[in-house]
């Protein structure tokens, strides 16, 4: 059994360096398929990461024969801001994108369709030039279905050409994506093997407290569900014949469904699972703690492809010949269902600088859909009015936040000791400063422009039809204030 130090130690210690030599050996003719299995709402929290809790044996197997990511992040923590850059491999910030579930007539018919500007296309517009059929499956694999969420942020005709690669020409290459919701809530539990509320290994910064130990149980136990399903996917290629013509990205769309989790920038919201498993297991059992953003993906499973990503894309490719570096990883929040935000991050491995937009705005703004669906928001809300929460869990529920956060997370990966105001980082903290500055200008960042005052004005109605009624009975029922609601 793998566990977080001995991964970290097989990482350091690895000499195999996955390069054009292994690329080439692993397809010749024809062309490889590419499979992106998404999970949804999801960190590195399965046994392969070291979390031996956890029972993960196919993703596990993914992860023994393939190479798994420790540094893997998305540009958002909530699901269309992030898909909408990955899709296009540019930041969501730089198309207008950032806005969560914004200008969509799906979500509101009344808004005009929003398009992307010339020269932007989706990836799957690229795969269709080289040949390759594209699919959004639709589905059931492990017994439950998937559905095909894309959950962009803007329009789009025909971005795939069907719902399954089977419905591809013979012999020609596929790219499909996998959508997997099993992590998001309502969480499934998995009666078949339980876990432990007792034993489960709670974050400094969360109450220990029976609900909240419960509900991390769950989200542990839907993972292992999730799993299934995986494996599921796994002896479909197998009996197809195709396991070993088709490059597989196990990876996530947005950090867990917890609070300071999903919808904030620290890692719990940002920092997801990767695992590339290349054709006979080339490279197998590599662990690599290269800083990788999720747009690269799109950029890396082009290239991998033999197609060269346009030269507009923000992602950069990190396998093959024309693999790069990255020393920092930037991610951004902006509105949230009702909730208005601008949140701006820099992360190296080591350091995160976090930028607050609006300090004058709590950390716990409402969000009504995460206190309806988030019960220890809802206790540590309670407990934080009673004065019943020590420094770091109470921090959260502060009326204000800094403008700056500073985190050494070598020594404090919980992020909770904000060293913004601390001689000694004071060089760190302005060369991040300087970067996020930087990219602000070279890529375009929108989050300055206000948005239509219309469209939050739509998700705030919404919000209120959807949620209040069933918010303010919960809020009564536990003996918290109705008021804080309206």
């Amino acid at each position: 059994m793998q566990t977080r130090r001995s991964f970290l130690r097989q990482a350091s210690c690895s000499a195999v360096v996955l390069g054009g030599a292994i690329l080439s050996s692993c397809f010749k003719k024809p062309r490889p398929n590419i499979l992106w299995i998404i999970a949804e709402d999801i960190c590195p929290d399965m046994q392969c990461y070291g979390n031996s809790l956890v029972q993960t044996p196919h993703i596990d197997r993914l992860a023994a024969e393939g190479i798994l990511y420790t540094n893997c992040f998305t540009t958002n923590p909530v699901c269309s801001p992030s898909r909408s850059a990955l899709m296009t491999g540019l930041y969501q910030t730089s198309i207008g994108a950032h806005h969560h579930r914004s200008h969509r007539q799906d979500e509101n018919p009344a808004q005009p369709a929003y398009r992307l500007a010339e020269p932007i296309k989706l990836i799957t517009e690229y795969f269709r030039q080289a040949g390759y059929h594209t699919s959004n499956v639709r589905g059931f694999f492990g017994g439950y279905t998937v559905g095909g969420k894309t959950d962009w942020n803007f329009a789009w005709d025909n971005p795939f050409d069907g719902q399954d690669w089977n419905e591809r020409a013979p012999e020609q290459p596929f790219y499909a994506q996998i959508n997997m919701s099993l992590t998001h809530r309502v969480f499934k539990r998995d009666p078949d093997n339980p876990i432990d509320p007792a034993v489960v290994e709670m974050p400094p910064y969360y109450v220990d407290h029976p609900l909240a130990r419960r509900d991390w149980a769950d989200y542990l136990e839907s993972i292992q569900v999730l799993d299934r399903q995986v494996g599921d996917v796994l002896k479909r290629l197998e009996d197809e014949g195709l396991l070993d013509q088709t490059i597989i990205f196990f990876f996530g769309d947005n950090g867990r469904p917890h609070f300071r989790g999903k919808q904030w920038l620290y890692d719990p919201g940002i920092h997801v699972p990767l695992i590339i498993r290349f054709p006979s297991a080339k490279g197998a059992g590599q662990v690599r703690d290269d800083l990788i953003s999720a747009i690269d993906i799109s950029a890396t499973s082009l290239s991998l492809a033999g197609i060269k990503p346009p030269n507009y894309m923000h992602g950069q490719v990190f396998l093959g010949k024309r693999a790069k570096k990255r020393d920092y990883i930037i991610a951004a929040r902006d509105r949230c269902d009702e909730t208005m935000d601008r949140i701006r991050c820099v992360r190296s491995k080591r350091y995160k600088y976090i930028r607050n937009y609006y300090p004058e705005r709590p950390y716990a703004q409402l969000n009504r859909y995460k206190e309806t669906q988030y019960p220890v928001l809802r206790l540590m809300r309670r407990l934080a009015a009673a004065g019943e929460l020590n420094e770091a869990q109470a921090r959260f529920f502060a009326s204000m936040r800094p403008e700056e956060e500073f985190y050494d997370l070598q020594v404090d990966p919980f992020e909770i000791h904000n060293l913004a105001g601390t001689a000694d980082v004071q060089g760190e903290l302005k060369k991040l400063r300087a970067i996020l500055e930087k990219w602000i200008q070279q890529t375009g960042d929108q989050g300055e422009e206000k948005e239509d005052p219309a469209i939050a004005t739509y998700y705030e109605q919404k919000s209120k039809a959807n949620y209040n009624e069933r918010l303010a009975q919960l809020y009564r029922e536990e003996g918290m204030d109705v008021d804080f609601i309206k």
